[in-house]
């Protein structure tokens, strides 16, 4: 063909003298030449035509070289002249087993053919002509055709075999080889198969000639043995077995479900199986997607109760913390060892209850979070000596942390308690000592995997595991660990909240926490955190080594909070420090406060306020006014519609109640020193 290029005079076409073509349509020429593949290629408007010799035998008596495209085809013009055209405009086209009626051999044919048109661009970029590699695909579709027509043949054949199985047992025969079912006949004598059909060694992978020279219990399922032997004295009775489902083992060491139909005559079985692997696999996926479903509904049902009696009892245990520190101070100078004495226990009692509380905040997952990005291998390795000493000299403590661990955005304090809570039950469930380990991995979570893990998406993720070597938890345990007051240890030395906060705590940082246990073979409780990449503006290291210093107590405080008790707590012991304190009972009369006031350096709020605004909104929109104003959220709870556990805007920071008045003087002292270097 390159010779006949060469020779052909192209000064009688559109293109004219060959040393005056463009270099993209000599590149192309040269590209088709030698392709093994059936080429053509147009250029210009004419669709003058070149192509390879593998391309001929397409053409068979016409001639198409120098011709414009359409003189080529005339018959074929219709069907293939918008693709060409929409190629010259620019767009590439393709077509797959394209039907088009040729006159190639001097009689039209309808042939089929698969094809793709491409644009190509001269040296200015604009469109010159167009390249197509095209195949006959005729014998394949006509063989298609003709295999669907004998598929469908098939199908009606085998539905009429299955209706008639027991009947018709010479039509059987007849259809054996072609039915797409698994089809088979055993001896109840020899406990052998006689025969099976071709759909059986596609289906299970053994030859007729495997499966025939062996038992066919050693084909059946392990756990599935027992029931199947009680079935074949069922069959052996005369009782026939209609859609009975059990697991067949595959050449390669799987199983499949098969769906039977088996009627015995004498000693002979004859069984017809449906492959039901699918279905199984379906509705398993259904069935672990409910339990998910309760269980969520359960833990958040939960969730919100523990939550709001949280919240209530938080606000009455600030007021009880509040007056009995200030009692304290002010007997401070008196002989009044007693009354100190009974103090001390009431605040050891409050202290007490507020870990309860936060343990079932943590739960609800409505504890107020301060997510920060964390080192989770820095984390464990900070923590190494304190579980080491909470184990105890009978257990062995390891700790394996993949080198560049990801970042996780959570609260590190949280994450510190989660796993003080797991190395506690570790060590409790190994009471003659063990081995106690604490891995750290990252991990990626394709759609597979969350198709297992609902409540996750897809994406990257910190794994941290704590795992032990002790009595381990049977199924049923397991399965309520997570359940709030739960608890397997004796009266007294256990609340039943430990997993329960960790449960919630992993939830609430938008992860997961799963127990992996069984009886003897120890315990592994595994969280997974996602991933947190930092932005350039993060940059933890910075801010610890520029701790605040203590600022000036000389300062105008805006305190918000509806409960009458609790304000007049805060406004007391700001006043002892030196403090102007104005008041409001919510938002709205903050705002006019506020506007009145000549200057307010700090703004302490509740979360929860009445009348239509939260403590958040009340101090975004006072933001706006003061943009450097310091803001401190004192709360039972954080609702996650209003913190998001989200990392707070600069110098805004939380207090959960109930609190000691030193925290708090604290706290205010560092937001306020942190606002001075603003």
């Amino acid at each position: 063909m390159g010779e006949k290029i060469a020779a052909f005079d192209w000064n009688a076409t559109p293109l004219g003298d060959m040393a005056q073509w463009p270099a993209a349509l000599k590149t192309s020429i040269s590209m088709v030449l030698n392709s093994r593949f059936p080429m053509y290629l147009c250029w210009g408007e004419a669709f003058i035509s070149f192509h390879n010799d593998a391309y001929a035998p397409l053409l068979g008596v016409k001639e198409a070289l120098g011709k414009p495209f359409a003189d080529v085809w005339p018959e074929a013009w219709d069907t293939v002249g918008p693709f060409a055209r929409r190629a010259l405009a620019g767009e590439a086209t393709f077509a797959e087993d394209l039907p088009i009626v040729l006159e190639r051999h001097g009689y039209p044919e309808l042939t089929y053919y698969t094809f793709s048109y491409s644009p190509i661009r001269d040296e200015n970029g604009a469109v010159g002509g167009i390249l197509c590699t095209v195949v006959e695909t005729t014998s394949k579709v006509t063989a298609l055709n003709a295999l669907k027509e004998k598929e469908e043949a098939l199908r009606e054949l085998n539905a009429r075999l299955e209706s008639e199985v027991a009947a018709h047992a010479a039509e059987r025969d007849r259809v054996w080889r072609m039915a797409q079912d698994i089809m088979a006949v055993a001896s109840l004598g020899t406990g052998r198969f006689l025969t099976v059909n071709p759909a059986f060694s596609a289906a299970l992978g053994w030859t007729e000639e495997a499966a025939t020279s062996m038992p066919f219990m050693d084909m059946v399922y392990p756990d599935d043995k027992d029931d199947v032997a009680r079935n074949m004295l069922v069959l052996a009775a005369g009782t026939p077995l209609v859609r009975y489902e059990t697991r067949v083992m595959h050449s390669d060491g799987s199983h499949r479900w098969l769906s039977w139909t088996i009627v015995p005559e004498g000693e002979l079985l004859y069984g017809v199986a449906r492959d039901i692997t699918a279905e199984k696999h379906q509705a398993e996926a259904l069935r672990t997607a409910e339990e998910a479903l309760r269980q969520s509904q359960k833990m958040e049902a939960v969730g919100q109760l523990t939550g709001g009696l949280a919240h209530d009892f938080n606000n009455m245990l600030a007021g009880v913390v509040g007056n009995l520190e200030l009692l304290k101070l002010r007997l401070g100078q008196g002989e009044a060892d007693e009354l100190r004495r009974r103090i001390d226990a009431a605040l050891a009692v409050t202290e007490r209850a507020s870990a309860l509380t936060h343990r079932l905040l943590a739960f609800s997952r409505r504890q107020a979070l301060d997510p920060k990005p964390t080192d989770v291998n820095q984390l464990v390795g900070s923590m190494h000596d304190l579980i080491l000493r909470t184990a105890g000299p009978a257990i062995q403590v390891e700790t394996r942390l993949q080198p560049d661990i990801w970042n996780t955005l959570c609260d590190p304090n949280q994450l510190e308690s989660a796993l003080l809570n797991l190395a506690i039950n570790a060590r409790d469930a190994m009471p003659d000592g063990g081995k106690l380990v604490i891995e750290t991995e990252n991990i990626h979570l394709g759609a597979g995997h969350v198709r297992v893990y609902q409540e996750l998406t897809a994406g990257e993720y910190v794994a941290v595991s704590v795992s032990d070597t002790g009595t381990g938890m049977p199924p049923e345990v397991v399965e309520r660990a997570f359940d709030p007051f739960f608890t397997t240890k004796p009266m007294g030395q256990g609340t039943g909240l430990g997993l329960s906060m960790v449960y919630g705590f992993a939830k609430q940082s938008g992860g997961q926490v799963r127990i992996y246990s069984s009886p003897g073979k120890g315990t592994m409780v595994r969280l997974k955190l996602p991933r947190h990449v930092a932005t350039r503006d993060e940059n933890p290291a910075a801010a610890a080594a520029s701790a605040p210093a203590v600022a000036s107590m000389n300062a105008s405080v805006l305190v918000v909070d509806d409960e009458p008790v609790v304000r007049s707590l805060l406004a007391d012991m700001l006043q002892m420090q030196g403090m102007q304190v104005l008041q409001a009972e919510d938002a709205p009369t903050a705002l006019k406060v506020a506007q009145s006031a000549p200057n307010i350096d700090l703004l302490v709020t509740d979360v929860g306020l009445p009348n239509g605004m939260n403590g958040r909104q009340l101090a975004d929109i006072m933001r706006t006014h003061w943009p450097a104003l310091p803001v401190l959220f004192i709360t039972g709870y954080a609702e996650n519609a209003v913190m998001k556990n989200e990392s707070l805007p600069a110098n805004m920071q939380i207090l959960v109640k109930p609190f000691t008045m030193s925290a708090l003087m604290e706290r205010i002292k560092t937001v306020l020193a942190t606002a001075s270097q603003v």
